[in-house]
Parts: structure tokens; sequence; C-alpha cells
């Protein structure tokens, strides 16, 4: 089966895997299946996670599910879970994990998701489908609560005063009202180079789903999960998932502080956890021409040492 979305930078990840057949692999974002179909035809058995119920339903008709042993195990949890999933499953070892961060090109092309404004629907955004939604939040939150997730998930310099508008609109129930409600409050002119919502609708969106604390729990699963020479890849898609990753992979490689509040506070002395970090790379010209959304990916990748993890100290 040929999943209908090519993953960003999957060339780029496929070389810091350097997967060999027999491998286990860890798609921590199963999505569309990009990454899990090349792991696959690489020989590797994959074990794929995803909080959102519609691809692990669409995964479970890969052939792969089917075969005995299955090639393809798919979790409906969280990434943040997977060493206790690993567990439970009898699993000991982990070659490699890939963890590709934030919202799915399935999940932003959908208008009933409300993922998006490029398309109006209903003002949901939760990845798992389930719990409080973005309309739940802007029409319940506090003002002052609106204005700080505005601020701190979306670098909104205007937070205040789209918090403000926004309780005076409510209530809000669809993206395009969102949407305009901010652009309003911005003073916003059609044409102009960047719609000043996208901040909006991300910061919501990760305030929503938690995104950042998953982030940092997935981390230190992966720390947990990988043994000497295991292979980590993680592809961020703004500033804030990017910092936490790179923070946390320095620390990583140089165990003298807490890299997530997941973790100990690891004395000088400990061993580095992580080596052979990459620096950052980004799509080609070539990529983001076929993949506009490519543009804004980073990918950052790590080879596990030999020394205990952090969280296991």
């Amino acid at each position: 089966m040929t999943p209908p979305h090519i993953p960003v930078l999957l060339e780029e990840v496929l070389a810091a895997l350097d997967l060999q057949p027999g491998d286990v692999v860890i798609d921590a974002t199963f999505g569309a299946g990009g990454y899990t179909r090349a792991f696959l035809d690489a020989g590797a058995t994959v074990h794929a996670f995803d909080r959102d119920p519609d691809p692990i339903a669409a995964g479970q008709q890969w052939e792969e599910c089917r075969a005995d042993p299955p090639r393809l195990v798919l979790h409906h949890r969280r990434f943040s879970e997977m060493a206790d999933v690993m567990a439970e499953a009898g699993v000991t070892k982990i070659d490699a994990i890939v963890m590709d961060i934030g919202v799915s090109s399935m999940q932003l092309d959908q208008a009933g998701r409300g993922f998006a404004f490029s398309q109006d629907g209903v003002l949901d955004m939760t990845m798992s489908q389930s719990g409080p939604t973005a309309a739940d939040f802007l029409n319940t939150a506090k003002e002052e609560d609106i204005a700080d997730v505005l601020y701190r998930f979306g670098e909104e310099r205007q937070s205040r005063r789209i918090a403000r508008a926004v309780v005076a609109a409510r209530p809000i129930e669809r993206t395009g009202q969102f949407a305009d409600v901010v652009r309003k409050s911005l003073g916003y002119r059609p044409g102009a180079p960047k719609d000043p919502a996208t901040r909006s609708f991300q910061a919501v969106r990760i305030h929503v789903n938690g995104e950042l604390d998953e982030l940092d729990a997935g981390l230190a699963a992966a720390e947990e999960l990988l043994g000497e020479g295991g292979r980590l890849a993680v592809v961020s898609f703004h500033s804030l998932e990017d910092r936490i990753v790179k923070h946390f992979l320095r620390q990583a490689a140089g165990a003298t502080a807490r890299a997530n509040r997941y973790l100990p506070e690891a004395p000088p002395e400990s061993a580095a956890t992580f080596a052979r970090l990459t620096k950052a790379i980004r799509p080609s010209d070539a990529e983001i021409a076929r993949n506009p959304r490519a543009r804004s990916a980073t990918l950052r990748a790590a080879t596990r040492s030999a020394a205990p993890a952090r969280g296991t100290v």
C-alpha cells in the first residue's frame, strides 16, 4: 500500500538511521506512513505510534500488519508512552527511532479537523479527536491565559490585543471565524506576505495537544529505549520544537544538566548518552519546490552511547 504523502527529508532520515535488514525501528508519528514504508522496504520491523485513530485504522490494511510474525505493529498511543508500550510488548531491542513532530499533512487537509484556516471548518484541533477542543479553550479561558498561550507557543507579540478581541467575539466555533478575529485585531490587509493568523493557530494547536510536553517526554523515552549504537532522528517544523531537540541532544552529549523536566538532574561526571550529533539539516531547494510544506523542516540526529539513560540511574 502506497502512502498518500511523501515525508520531508526522507533520504536524509534514512541516511541518519542507516537501517539494516532485521533492525527494529520505532516510527513515533505514523501519520500517512511515509517513513514506515521506507523502513519496511529497507527490511526493518516497525512499531508505529499515533494518537490519531484515523491513520492507525488505515495502517491496519497494510499487508505487513498481517504477516507472521508481523513486520508492522501499530500502537494507538502517544509517543511519549513508547517506553511503556515496548515493555508491555516484550520488545527489548530498538535500533532506531524517528520522530516527525507536529501536525500531519492529512490533518491539515481535512477541514473538519480544524487545524488550518485555508478551509473553513469546526474549530477542533485535537490530534486524538477527543478531549477539550480549540473552541473550548478560546471560549472558556481567561483573557490573560489566551494571551499567554499566543505569546509562548506562537511567539505572537500582539498576544494581548488578539486575546482581547477573542473574548469580545465569543462564541468562536469555526476556523474562519477565529482567523478573521485575529486578522481584524491586527489590521491585516489581504495580500500581505504572511497571514498573521498562522501564529495564533500554531499556538492554540500546541496548547490543546500539549505538544511541547509530549516532545520532552518522547525524547526522554527515546533515550531510555535505544541501546548502544541506536540512532535517533527528529524532524521539527518550528523554532520552539527545534530548540527543545537541540537543547536535549546537546545536554545528552555533555550530560551536565537536566535536558528536560522528565529527567533527573545529572551530575557533571555522568557519561554522555548521545554522540555523533549532526548539525541542523534542512530541505534542499528541489525538495521545497516539490513540497512547499517542507520549507520549515529541520532534522537533527544522534547516535546512542553505551551509557545508561539518565532517567534510569
